[in-house]
């Protein structure tokens, strides 16, 4: 009988992804069906970077590039880190990856051993319990409710750390929840980290220019420049760029950590696409005012659905401060009856009958790691989020 490896077996299928497909499936069948479920912006990728990938292209950089990136690359990922987060690395320091869900995974396979402990906030991106559970590793989670806005605390990550403890994962600003740690809430983190120096510490700034909150945005090096050695920020083009096809994701730390994903990449992957490690210099060095722009329309996104959804029976919707989603906790609906009679008892039960009664697509909460709640993306039309909030108020006040 065939049979998959152990290591396979360890893992689940991505949520998010399985929620897409499913849409996609209905959408074809003729459904009107909304789907609030994908982690993308609604917005092209800039012109300016289009056309560097095109001259790319045209003068023939279309053959293998060193495995972690091309030297231009490199020089722009370390311009990014110098301008935005005044962190220096140099070219040895840093790797570029098919994606940032690549650049996590090097770097979680390349390090973690068998009863090494993972910390991992919840609610947490679907990935990271899967990655560590995949390189053998044990996930180690941290509950950041509702009411703590989403965020974990200084003294339950003193209480989570033990002698197994291998890496901190921290988000900011978070997907799923919008939660964004400002620099004191990093340092309060870090002087704990401080006394644990066995202890590394992966911080995931993807959502980096998608920010709301009143003091600017923080990356834990930064704030606390001693946890600088043992520190590997990634980030990426897919999220600020509008660039998630194109599959560039990139971390700046310690040269041990980068050449040991090396390694791993040289035997897997080999380079990220060429054109893309183009694309990705352009948007990296180029004019970044569009940011500003696009900020301000995913912030009257947000609030927009913050307030819909606040209106509806049952939810109670924090506002987030980061990202582009928001993440209702739905403990007002558990118990709930469907017109259909059915008793809602999971958040999974609950998107399944927004999507068959509401026709709305989000993320049951169990997916993240923290329930009873969901996630919904606002990266869409304001007319399409206020059709799919309408029709989840309708769904919420029809439960008895």
């Amino acid at each position: 009988m065939p049979k998959t490896s152990a290591a396979l077996g360890r893992i689940q299928p991505s949520a998010t992804l399985a929620m897409g497909a499913r849409v996609n499936e209905l959408k074809r069948a003729g459904v009107d069906v909304i789907g609030l479920s994908a982690g993308e912006p609604d917005f092209d990728t800039p012109d300016f970077v289009k056309d560097a990938a095109i001259a790319a292209i045209r003068a023939g950089q279309t053959k293998y590039t060193d495995v972690d990136g091309t030297p231009e690359v490199k020089e722009a990922v370390a311009l990014k880190f110098k301008r935005d987060n005044g962190l220096v690395y140099a070219r040895n320091q840093i790797s570029v990856n098919a994606g940032g869900k690549h650049t996590l995974f090097n770097a979680l396979v390349a390090t973690v051993d068998v009863g090494d402990e993972v910390i991992i906030p919840a609610p947490y991106w679907v990935s990271y319990p899967d990655i560590v559970n995949f390189a053998g590793g044990t996930p180690v989670f941290i509950e950041g409710p509702a009411h703590q806005g989403y965020k974990i605390t200084a003294a339950q990550l003193e209480q989570a750390i033990t002698p197994k403890t291998k890496w901190v994962l921290l988000n900011s600003p978070s997907n799923p929840s919008g939660a964004a740690y400002s620099a004191a809430e990093l340092k309060e983190l870090g002087e704990v980290l401080l006394r644990h120096p066995h202890v590394l510490v992966m911080t995931d700034d993807m959502y980096e220019h998608v920010w709301y909150a009143p003091t600017p945005f923080a990356t834990i090096a930064q704030v606390c420049p001693e946890l600088y050695d043992r520190t590997l920020t990634v980030n990426g083009c897919s999220k600020a760029f509008a660039m998630t096809g194109w599959r560039i994701g990139f971390a700046g730390g310690p040269e041990w950590i980068i050449k040991a994903m090396s390694k791993l990449q040289s035997q897997s992957t080999s380079n990220p696409c060429s054109i893309s490690q183009a694309a990705a210099a352009a948007a990296l060095t180029g004019d970044q005012d569009f940011l500003e722009e696009r900020n301000a329309t995913f912030k009257r996104r947000r609030d927009m659905v913050v307030a819909m959804l606040n209106d509806a029976p049952g939810l109670d919707c924090p506002v987030p401060e980061g990202a582009f989603y928001v993440y209702p906790d739905a403990s007002g609906l558990m118990g709930k009856m469907t017109p259909k009679g059915a008793k809602i008892t999971t958040d999974e039960e609950l998107i399944g009958y927004f999507l068959d009664e509401a026709k709305v697509a989000a993320v049951h909460g169990g997916a993240f790691g923290l329930s009873p709640a969901f996630r919904i993306s606002y990266a869409t039309s304001e007319e399409v989020l206020k059709k799919a909030c309408t029709r989840i108020q309708e769904a919420c006040s029809a439960l008895k």
